[in-house]
């Protein structure tokens, strides 16, 4: 009987001991155990940052019929940049009953942008500019057209019945392109636009107001184009 607890307290050590031993080797696996990272970042190749937001940008030029290279500007609020109405000699400040004027301007993206369209809005007084119009009357007796094509062309009457395309006529207060021009990116494409501005003959007097009334007055249109990538 002796012998038999003494076998049975052996096999209780043994077990125990091999307990302890298995409940080591798990406990050194896991501070044994290796770690590791990897990270990566989104550039542009050489090491800056590789996700933005692309730009969109329209600029004019006025310097007709050059359109010269440097001639290029951004003009984002009225009155803008300054289109020079002429016409075989006769100044925009001297238009009588019948006649017309022209001025010639021109669009295209930055050399950074992304391609877009533009759209000719409605003629609205010049920011800043004085003028001589009480109660806006010459203002809303004129006549407007503009032409516009992605070609060169002369500014003058041949622009409205040539291969440009006529997008605005009517009444200078009140008429807009009656479609948008596209853009291509990166300075792509030029659009170029002709502008005529008319006195009718005879004038559409208003309110009892006689021709007389019209001379000698002034007014500075200004146009926006709203722009959209």
């Amino acid at each position: 009987m002796e012998q038999h607890k003494r076998r049975t307290v052996r096999r209780r050590i043994f077990a125990i001991a091999a307990g302890g031993a298995a409940l080591g080797l798990g406990a050194a696996a896991t501070l044994a155990a290796w770690t590791d990272t990897e990270w990566v970042f989104g550039g542009d190749g050489t090491g800056g940052p590789g996700v933005g937001t692309s730009t969109f940008a329209v600029q004019q030029n006025t310097d007709a019929p050059a359109f010269d290279e440097a001639a290029w500007t951004d003009e984002p609020d009225n009155p803008g940049g300054e289109m020079v109405f002429t016409a075989d000699g006769i100044l925009g400040t001297e238009l009588s009953p019948g006649t017309s004027v022209y001025a010639p301007m021109a669009l295209r993206t930055t050399s950074t942008s992304i391609a877009g369209s533009v759209e000719l809005q409605a003629a609205t007084p010049a920011a800043g500019i004085t003028t001589t119009d009480p109660d806006g009357l010459l203002f809303a007796a004129l006549d407007v057209r503009v032409a516009t094509s992605a070609t060169p062309f002369a500014c003058d009457a041949s622009a409205f019945t040539g291969g440009a395309t006529v997008i605005a006529d009517g009444a200078l207060a009140s008429t807009g392109g009656s479609v948008s021009q596209d853009l291509l990116e990166e300075s792509g494409s030029v659009q170029y636009y002709c502008f005529e501005v008319t006195l009718p003959d005879p004038i559409p007097v208003a309110g009892g107001v006689g021709p007389a009334e019209y001379m000698g007055r002034t007014v500075a249109p200004a146009w926006e184009f709203v722009a959209t990538s």
